[in-house]
């Protein structure tokens, strides 16, 4: 292994002969039962980012039809068993389903095209991930289908969750999957962490990594941390309807509110695990769109990792009103509002950053402009609810539903859409509408904020949430009307997104290497990608690569990795100098059957402690299989 500086770095692999080898090395067989031996980054950072906009798409005619239940006062379209469920079911998958998982398809897909590398550290355990998440989704949406759905609401507060006041199997699906699926968040996190720290080309410091992938790296150390809570949880909440344990039961010596204190250290986190990478996303997209370099770089990844750091310790503002003593929750109103101190610097580079430049405004970039309105509303409304009177005032009614959503879709998803418009060229090599983009950005802005903002005053007027219903004389209907109308017209936002995106699959103009001019190393790649992202790795000499090309700085590569088997370069944390080669599994169907057998126990276990035991060995048998030592240059 050497690094080189032709005069034109593509030129050296260039050979048919040499990316024949390449493609028949890196190439993921073809057919249905080879769909299932896949363990490409990109195939499956892009089904879990196509997945996850499907759960999207599902808890969002969930949540329409929430609208139209409290459009009126005393709608019968729904009953309260059946809202109860749709209620559970949108925030469950919006929150488990969606906002996480796509966050890390994201991630899967570009961290390794925008550190130089052509694969994750362990391919094989990212399908696995992969496939756990799709058969856990499956079956939540089975057991709404089978009228068996969790209703207990998405937080499955105890005493409510238990067996005495949740007969049947909801709530059992509900603690199984979500178990279930957090084992597939933190294999992607373990992905992304060792593929960030110890695969990155050549010269690509710590310093000088996109702040996408900054991002990235501190989600995914949160998603280390933060989600064994929830699986204990979720865990002990299983034990105690299945077998009787006392872990929340009073009469039995246990403390329902430990459920709070467990789900919630893992629930605030999951707030900023979605919205560090929407961060590092918007950073992105501001960078190619005012074409100059980030103001205060060193500042902005300081302060996603104080967000990391300072998210841990805010979880009992959710619990204000618990009677927990007052000098202990005073230490956490003033957490709340310190996170304040980050997340406004983050907002003041970017002003920083578009100040005086020549902004293009594509459609990437207005999502993220529509971020900055929908987010600082957010943020506002957050440092109020961290205050004890104020929230103690506004507890449990639609303030909290507004503030929520104004944090997770404007604060997440709408820098999500702008990072498929910005993205889309390099996934399908095609260029979405800019017409039909504007459209949809508009639609969206507009319903959103007729469906959200109404939603304060309905709070401060006293309508609780979680309700089904309400009487005409609390004078809540024109408000809730408004919120209904906004609604059809925030989903008619992101249905034109939608068919964008199909239409341009097919009929989309296509794009150019560069569409954007962007600086980073993905748009080095082919678009869509070779199965290999890069004929050779590439030697970064600093933040902005590709606009150092463009200026015809010199350029190196990295030579000699054989061509034969799955070789990517190893190289150091702090300075990302090369220290060895690792060699890639192939794509096998392990991965799959091993997911499927540790269903088997999930979801067995519903129903009796057995199918755990039989499980455990079907899975022991699998991994067996899956890491039977092969010769290294076979790719069957």
């Amino acid at each position: 292994m050497t690094l080189e500086k032709p005069a034109n770095p593509r030129d050296v692999t260039d050979s048919p002969e040499e990316t024949a080898w390449l493609e028949r090395t890196w190439h993921s067989p073809g057919g249905l039962l080879g769909w299932f031996t896949h363990v490409n980054q990109r195939m499956i950072g892009k089904r879990f980012i196509i997945t996850a906009f499907i759960f999207f798409l599902l808890a969002g005619i969930l949540g329409i039809l929430i609208r139209l239940q409290l459009a009126g006062p005393e709608q019968q379209l729904l009953g309260p068993e059946l809202y109860n469920q749709f209620f559970t079911m949108h925030g469950t998958v919006m929150m488990f389903f969606f906002a996480i998982p796509v966050m890390e398809g994201f991630a899967i897909y570009f961290v390794p095209l925008m550190i130089g590398t052509r694969d994750m550290a362990f391919p094989r355990l990212n399908a696995f991930g992969y496939y756990v998440y799709l058969i856990g989704g499956i079956v939540l949406f089975g057991s709404l289908l089978l009228s068996m759905a969790p209703n207990a609401g998405w937080f499955n507060y105890v005493p409510l969750s238990s067996k005495l006041y949740s007969p049947g199997y909801g709530v059992d699906i509900w603690t199984t999957m979500i178990t279930f699926i957090e084992v597939s968040a933190l294999t992607a996190a373990v992905e992304l962490i060792v593929t960030t720290l110890r695969m990155r080309a050549p010269g690509m410091s710590l310093n000088r990594m996109p702040l996408f992938v900054w991002a990235a790296l501190v989600m995914s150390f949160m998603i280390v941390f933060a989600m064994p809570a929830v699986i204990v949880s979720s865990t002990l909440l299983i034990l105690d309807r299945l077998v009787e344990t006392q872990f929340f039961i009073v009469e039995g010596g246990g403390e329902p509110l430990l459920w709070q204190h467990l789900f919630w250290y893992f629930g605030h986190p999951e707030v900023y695990i979605i919205l560090v990478p929407a961060l590092g996303m918007i950073s992105t997209i501001i960078i190619t769109f005012t074409r100059r370099p980030i103001y205060g770089y060193t500042a902005l990844v300081l302060s996603v990792v104080a967000i990391g750091f300072v998210s841990f310790g805010l979880w009992v503002h959710h619990m204000f009103t618990t009677g927990l003593p007052q000098l202990g929750m005073s230490f956490f109103t003033a957490a709340s509002a310190t996170i304040a101190i980050p997340s406004g610097v983050q907002i003041f580079c970017w002003i920083a950053s578009l100040w005086g430049a020549k902004i293009r405004f594509a459609t990437p970039m207005l999502w993220v402009l529509g971020f900055f309105a929908i987010f600082v509303i957010g943020g506002l409304t957050g440092v109020m609810v961290a205050s004890i009177p104020f929230d103690t005032q506004v507890h449990d009614t639609f303030f909290l539903v507004a503030h929520f959503h104004y944090v997770l879709i404007g604060g997440a998803v709408f820098p999500l859409i702008g990072a498929t418009y910005y993205w889309w060229p390099k996934i399908t090599g095609r260029m979405m509408s800019e017409a039909a983009g504007k459209w949809s950005f508009w639609l969206a802005f507009i319903g959103f904020n007729v469906t959200f903002f109404p939603m304060h005053q309905l709070g401060l007027e006293g309508m609780p949430r979680r309700i089904y219903t309400y009487v005409e004389e609390m004078g809540w209907g024109d408000l809730n009307l408004l919120a209904t109308i906004g609604s059809l017209v925030l989903a008619t936002g992101f249905g034109v997104t939608l068919i964008n995106a199909i239409w341009s699959v097919f009929r989309g103009q296509r794009a150019e290497p560069n569409p954007w001019g962007a600086p980073t190393l993905e748009w080095a790649a082919d678009s869509p990608p070779a199965s290999y992202n890069f004929r050779h790795i590439p030697v970064v000499h600093s933040r902005w690569p590709l606009w150092d090309w463009e200026r015809d700085r010199e350029r190196a590569v990295v030579t000699g990795l054989r061509n034969d088997r799955r070789e990517v370069v190893l190289t150091s944390i702090l300075d990302a100098k090369p220290v060895g080669v690792q060699v890639l599994p192939a794509p096998t169907i392990w991965p799959f059957v091993s997911a499927v057998a540790a269903s088997l126990g999930f979801i067995g276990i519903i129903f009796h402690p057995i199918f755990f035991a039989i499980a455990f060995f079907l899975v022991a048998f699998t991994l067996v299989a899956w890491f039977w030592p092969r010769r290294p240059w076979r790719n069957d």
